[in-house]
């Protein structure tokens, strides 16, 4: 559609969490080299939350990709899982064969699994997304998992990514447990104004656009009030904003064209 028109390599306002579209705001890089921090100092567990549309999932993908080689990564996408079948999916994540059925052999075979790389200069984390409808049998199955430790070392990294009800599940009292061995805690807020022209400009640089596409002033400042700062708002407002502006064959995006893509996902957004 638009690509040719436009001259990109692709389309620079997609919602998936490609890490290559990754923006670091001040928040969003502190939580990312939080993130690193934890895993590679063994903390134990770690806590990212923020609102819908953030970029968790993102930050958690870049951080798995840039990941020391000697870490092992698991990432369970869907919560949605019983006790048996999260650790069996954390095994399988960790290229390892599951043994029988019973939840107690396949702790130990991970248990197993974690002191051979202890003992091989080797690290593991497991990622939680969504971990906001981890219902409490869950929750207390992850943190039994937090238990695979020696008297020195943290055996096992565990990051919990979720939205804002995730910090207030934490703070129930029947979790306190877990509540005291979060070592990293790190909340996204959602981009100022300055950071929202930012993101815009690094996304379409990202997408091979160099100086050939703009947003006028009123254009970001508009994208920025409807979208409230949510990164993966703004790139639904820019994707028709684009398509907007190619439609009238312009390569500047104006306040009109975001007026128009605010009137069509007025529904959505």
């Amino acid at each position: 559609m638009y690509l040719d028109f436009f001259q990109l390599n692709e389309f620079p306002f997609n919602v998936t969490p490609d890490p290559r579209f990754l923006f670091f705001s001040g928040r969003h890089r502190e939580a990312y080299e939080s993130l690193l921090y934890g895993i590679e100092n063994r903390k134990g567990f770690i806590v990212l939350t923020g609102e819908v549309g953030c970029g968790k999932t993102t930050i958690c993908r870049s951080v798995l990709n840039n990941l020391p080689s000697a870490t092992h990564s698991a990432l369970v996408l869907n919560p949605s899982l019983t006790t048996s079948q999260l650790v069996r999916s954390i095994l399988l994540d960790l290229g390892l064969d599951p043994k029988g059925r019973d939840k107690l052999v396949h702790i130990a075979q991970l248990n197993r699994f974690l002191l051979d790389c202890l003992g091989n200069g080797e690290n593991v984390t497991v990622i939680i997304d969504e971990s906001q409808n981890l219902d409490p049998e869950l929750m207390e199955q992850v943190r039994l998992l937090s238990n695979l430790e020696t008297d020195q070392h943290k055996l096992l990294q565990i990051i919990l990514a979720g939205q804002p009800e995730l910090k207030e599940r934490i703070q129930q009292p029947e979790l306190r447990q877990l509540r005291q061995r979060v070592m990293v805690h790190c909340d996204l807020e959602p981009l100022d104004p300055t950071e929202t022209a930012l993101y815009i400009q690094h996304r379409l640089s990202v997408a091979g656009a160099g100086n050939r596409i703009t947003f006028s002033n009123q254009a970001v400042q508009f994208v920025h009030e409807r979208a409230e700062g949510i990164p993966r708002q703004i790139n639904t407002l820019c994707d028709r904003a684009l398509l907007a502006a190619y439609v009238r064959r312009d390569h500047e995006i104006t306040g009109s064209d975001v007026q128009h893509a605010i009137e069509e996902m007025a529904s959505v957004i």
